[in-house]
């Protein structure tokens, strides 16, 4: 591309608030549409769908409140009901009295579906589009009209589907939107029937609003930009009904890191913003009480792990090896996996990344890792569980302090009936802490031993206890490794602080309750650890 030619701006639409929320098991209330409207807006995202006012109370009030945000702020609903007119429609009418600073419209562009689910004349649906867009454009709203089944209808009747987008530009539509809303087309029909599209309606009036059926959603979106369009709708994660929506958070740091796109276009997200991607990722995520895709493109956990040792030795020398991106552009780290497959070159990465200095040559390097394949036949994981691993490391490097000593600990769980004449289960836990000579015995109640155990153990490490009152465990997982009475138990427990950084940590025995309190102590040693704690 020639120096100085200025780049055309495309523009990004998020619908996880709309369609986001259709997800089998998502239900977002006023609280969360808010905090995720203000993630989106200061990602640097152009247009955020909040919902369909007057269908649900939430979304009603959502657009009642008075919001901050630079993001274009829009209303979703459907075009006039055939029949009626656009002044005597009250769910147009609870559309136009919305505050939003858009509004997009649905409307069939599909003949068919004009036939079967509308039951009304072709016609008449062009002029219920007509009319809904001039309708919001006269009280000054900018407006979007998403072309419904609009491949599929192309296909069928393309004289009438373009009839449909034409309608909606010619009234006035800022946007043109084709929704591939049964998420079958693929990525070749999209740019052969975009190309089209884009000779009647100009491409910088053209969006995509692709579904993942065929889990080309993202293929698809970029498919219509190569041949025109200049808006691309998704959601966070790909969240939406059924197989979900494009994800916009595969597709916008392929349109800032890739050439062909980067070269040519210029979206709302800076680079700035862009290292914050991982984290409003996994923000949402943890809204919606769910562990993260960990095989997730550029910010899930393993996008940049890296588990052969001749990869990993490959890496050490120079990352771009085997990264297609540098992972800190989007806010995630690089992870060499420390596992029995591993060499030397893996745990003296994992070690360098650590920030833990040793010589390569050094013994304690060939006795680490003896020890890490030793462990994992035992069942231990280490690649499930970094902080763990950096715990063993520091301990055979002789860098770890013991901060405390558990002497004793009991856990009782009981079945009883209540004064109420219920059946309850309820775990007792007590826990002997020694701390600089002192003893220290705590008790804990939980819905289940793990959790007293946690509570009894985290209530009370003397001088070390301000250290861990950030501390909090968010994923418990249990794996039993082989069957019968020499089956051993698993347990990778996930932690987070108060600064919402997250690790793992691993517990292995014949006992659940022991695996867990191994895992347990680890998790919090390694807070003390990353926290500096005096020994």
């Amino acid at each position: 591309m020639s120096v100085g030619m200025a780049k055309e701006r495309l523009y990004l639409f998020d619908t996880t608030l709309r369609d986001g929320a259709q997800t089998n098991g998502v239900d977002f209330t006023l609280h969360d549409k808010l905090a995720i409207a203000g993630m989106l807006d200061e990602l640097g995202i152009d247009y955020v769908e909040g919902g369909y006012p007057g269908a649900n109370p939430t979304d009603t009030e959502l657009f009642a409140t008075p919001r901050k945000l630079a993001t274009t702020f829009t209303a979703f609903g459907m075009t006039r009901r055939p029949g009626r007119s656009a002044s005597n429609d009250p769910g147009l009418k609870a559309l136009i009295d919305a505050q939003a600073d858009a509004i997009c419209f649905v409307a069939k562009s599909w003949d068919y579906h004009v036939r079967v689910a509308l039951e009304c004349s072709l016609e008449e649906n062009l002029a219920s589009i007509r009319d809904s867009v001039a309708a919001a454009k006269a009280k000054g709203r900018e407006v979007l009209l998403d072309c419904e089944h609009f491949f599929d209808g192309y296909k069928a009747n393309p004289q009438y589907a373009l009839a449909c987008a034409t309608a909606a530009y010619e009234a006035g539509a800022r946007w043109v939107v084709l929704c591939d809303t049964n998420g079958g087309t693929l990525p070749h029909e999209v740019e052969a029937i975009v190309a089209e599209v884009v000779k009647a309606v100009p491409g910088d009036h053209v969006g995509i609003h692709a579904h993942n059926d065929t889990e080309q959603a993202v293929a698809n979106s970029f498919a219509a930009v190569r041949a025109g369009a200049r808006q691309i709708q998704g959601t966070l994660n790909g969240l939406g009904e059924r197989c979900g929506n494009a994800n916009l958070v595969s597709i916008i740091p392929t349109l800032k890191l890739k050439d062909e796109y980067a070269e040519r276009f210029e979206i709302g997200v800076s680079d700035a913003r862009l290292k914050s991607l991982a984290h409003a990722s996994r923000t949402l995520d943890e809204m919606l009480n769910r562990a993260p895709d960990r095989h997730a493109p550029y910010v899930g956990e393993s996008a940049f792990a890296t588990k052969a040792g001749i990869h990993a030795s490959a890496i050490l020398k120079d990352p771009a090896t085997y990264e297609h991106v540098a992972p800190e552009m989007v806010g995630n780290r690089r992870k060499v996996l420390v596992s029995d497959q591993a060499g030397r070159s893996n745990v003296l990465a994992e070690l360098e990344r650590i920030g833990i200095k040793v010589d390569k040559d050094d013994t304690r390097v060939g006795a680490l890792l003896d020890e890490v394949k030793r462990r994992e036949t035992m069942g231990y994981a280490y690649e499930a569980a970094d902080a763990s691993f950096e715990l063993l490391a520091r301990r055979m490097l002789g860098k770890v302090p013991s901060y405390f000593d558990v002497t004793q600990f009991d856990v009782n769980v009981e079945h009883r009936i209540n004064a109420k004449g219920e059946r309850v289960t309820v775990s007792m836990a007590v826990v002997k802490v020694k701390v600089d000579g002192k003893e220290l015995i705590s008790a804990g109640e939980g819905n289940g031993p793990v959790n007293a155990l946690d509570v009894a153990l985290r209530k009370d490490i003397g001088k070390y206890q301000s250290h861990i009152e950030g501390l909090e465990l968010i994923d418990y997982r249990v794996r039993i490794l082989n069957t019968g009475t020499e089956a051993v138990t698993r347990v990778l427990i996930e932690s987070q602080d108060e600064s919402g950084e997250r690790w793992t940590t691993v517990g292995v025995s014949p006992n659940i309750i022991d695996a867990s309190f191994q895992a347990l102590m680890d998790s919090i040693v390694y807070k003390l650890v990353k926290s500096g704690a005096p020994a």
